[in-house]
């Protein structure tokens, strides 16, 4: 006769547990919520990865939280150790008010498990230890701190017994430093001189397995990266013989900056579990070691060569975007009586993604002044018809006739000058289909720029523009799915999310339309075009009094807009039925007559 219910024997490890979580961060949220968000996104989209390239499982994200466990408390400290390395170079160059800080606590204990979570004192310890760092700093348990003390080159903090919050027993605590003890010092050399324009060595990626076939993967990789950037004239890409010196080599990011006369490197890593292989990638600014992107990809070992194609085209397609944003970032802090016509270029692009009226009239004086320079610089021109694009989206168009024909003319001029050029290509065919009206043309450069670089971001969301237009949404929801895709943390993601919401409209789907155009209004709260769709939806979902809103709104930032004079603002949609939805939509939701 049994005696009693039979206990569960519950699944229990030792394991190292991170807890971390960003100091001050209801106050940031009080100040700008959808800044915030949009920061907060940004740090963890570069510090998440970091936890897995050490061999760490991310066990919860919740909020502005991190919990992760690993097998090894060296790997946890020395994860902990990059975030915060990494975190203040990210707030190097943000205003004090706005910069977000870790905290991070690190335990070493017994844990309760299932396959999504761990419980028990050993995170309970974690989580109270994150409570007691200072900002951008890490706490760790007695525990850790023997684990780790004399294996890594830190210094350490004795913080006595502290009694912790529902804690039973005291711990003892040590706040860790991560300046490296003694670190030695050798004689800097000789810095190269930058070349005129931006800069990229790709370094061997390591392999973190010591599987010596995944060698040979990582090495054919990045050569097959290194040629894919090559292939962009604007970019001077270190060769591979150079870049590979450094493989197995311990490197300073800055030093080989200097060494190899390049602002920007791209380093990674390989890892081996099993039958899958996992690449983790990210683009350094050697000058600052800011980490500008990162991202990860991973398939089956048998799907090696395709793999490989994969990470060399979403590398391409996103580093591409990311090292333009970077170089308008340092364009905007050089001495405007030294430049040329490429720092003009750039000069147009920061006020061009300024996104005010006199930003963008600033943006088009630069263009012209660049053409005076270079009179054969394709790029410029298609920017200067690009800036067309934005007097009509918002409705700053002066002279209708005449805007059209300038735009038609640097969008031809872009096109003759730069035909094998995918970005000038891509660049100068929306302005030809939006402003001048000629979407076959428009539609067919933006084709042939994506069979030139299949890796254009951009180039597949004005290509879901265009099919949106033509009046295939379905065709142009795929598109943009693909854009995002290749630049997943672009920091032009709206642009995107503003197509997605016009295709499913067209497509009928009103409920996500509403949902792409409220997240284009978080980023974008007074962008013309994003108040249009987003009213235009909110009214055929149902959601009047949403719909009202957004056209006041629209109203005050552009008080002549009406149904009469609304096709002066809207895309050239070759299929009548969609410019009367559209239309009918608006005035459903209030737009005046």
């Amino acid at each position: 006769m049994s005696e009693g219910p039979e206990k569960t024997k519950v699944p229990r490890r030792l394991a190292a547990i991170l807890a971390a979580d960003i100091a001050g961060y209801s106050a940031l949220m009080e100040a700008d919520e959808a800044r915030t968000v949009h920061d907060l996104r940004a740090h963890q989209a570069v510090v998440l990865p970091m936890i897995r390239e050490h061999g760490g499982r991310i066990i919860d994200t919740a909020g502005d939280g991190i919990l992760a466990e690993f097998g090894s408390v060296v790997n946890a400290a020395d994860c902990a150790v990059a975030i915060q390395r990494t975190m203040a170079q990210r707030n190097a160059d943000v205003e004090e008010a706005r910069r977000m800080r870790f905290r991070i606590g690190i335990n070493q204990g017994d844990v309760v498990f299932d396959d999504s979570r761990v419980y028990g004192d050993g995170v309970n310890v974690a989580a109270r230890l994150e409570g007691l760092a200072e900002p951008g700093g890490i706490c760790i348990s007695r525990k850790v701190y023997e684990e780790v003390a004399g294996k890594m080159q830190l210094a350490f903090v004795d913080l006595g017994e502290q009694q912790l919050k529902n804690i039973a027993r005291p711990v003892r605590v040590y706040r860790i430093s991560d300046e490296p003890l003694a670190a030695a010092r050798v004689a800097a050399k000789p810095a190269l001189a930058l070349p005129d324009k931006p800069s990229i060595a790709v370094l061997p990626f390591t392999n973190m397995s010591g599987d010596p076939e995944q060698e040979y993967f990582a090495d054919g990789m990045v050569e097959e990266i290194i040629t894919g950037l090559s292939r962009f004239r604007w970019l001077f890409v270190i060769a591979r013989n150079s870049s590979f010196t450094y493989k197995g080599r311990a490197m300073d990011v800055k030093q080989v900056g200097r060494d190899l006369g390049v602002r920007y490197l791209l380093e990674g890593s390989v890892r081996k579990s099993a039958n899958r292989i996992r690449i983790a990638g990210q683009l350094i600014d050697t000058s600052s070691g800011t980490h500008l992107w990162a991202d990860r990809f991973e398939g089956a070992i048998e799907d090696v060569f395709e793999l490989q194609d994969q990470v060399t085209a979403r590398a391409v397609g996103a580093l591409a975007p990311r090292l333009q944003q970077a170089e308008i970032e340092r364009a905007r802090r050089k001495p405007t009586e030294s430049l040329d016509a490429y720092d003009l270029y750039l000069r147009g692009l920061a006020n061009f993604y300024k996104w005010t009226r006199e930003a963008n009239e600033e943006a088009l004086h630069l263009y012209y002044k660049a053409f005076e320079h270079d009179a054969d610089f394709s790029a410029a021109y298609a920017a200067a018809a690009w800036c067309f694009c934005r007097r009509k989206a918002s409705g700053w168009v002066i002279d209708r006739e005449k805007e059209i024909a300038e735009a038609r003319r640097l969008a031809r001029r872009a096109v003759q000058l730069g035909k094998d050029d995918a970005t000038v290509l891509c660049d100068a065919g929306h302005p030809l289909s939006y402003v001048a009206g000629e979407l076959d043309d428009g539609a067919a450069f933006v084709d042939q720029a994506l069979l030139i670089n299949p890796n254009l971001a951009r180039g597949w969301a004005y290509s879901g523009l265009v099919k949106v237009w033509l009046g295939e949404p379905v065709r142009a929801i795929e598109r943009f799915v693909h854009a995002m895709r290749l630049s997943p943390i672009d920091p032009f993601i709206w642009f995107m999310q503003e197509g997605m919401a016009q295709a499913h409209f067209f497509a009928g789907r009103h409920d996500e339309a509403v949902s792409w155009a409220k997240m284009e209004l978080r980023d974008q709260p007074d962008r013309h075009s994003a108040l249009r769709i987003g009213a235009a939806s909110c009214a055929l979902a149902g959601l009047d009094e949403e719909a009202k809103r957004l056209i006041a709104r629209l109203l005050e930032i552009d008080p002549a807009l009406r149904i009469s004079n609304l096709k002066s603002v809207l895309g050239p949609y070759r299929q009548p039925e969609c410019l009367a939805k559209y239309t009918d939509a608006l005035r459903k939701a209030g737009l005046p007559e």
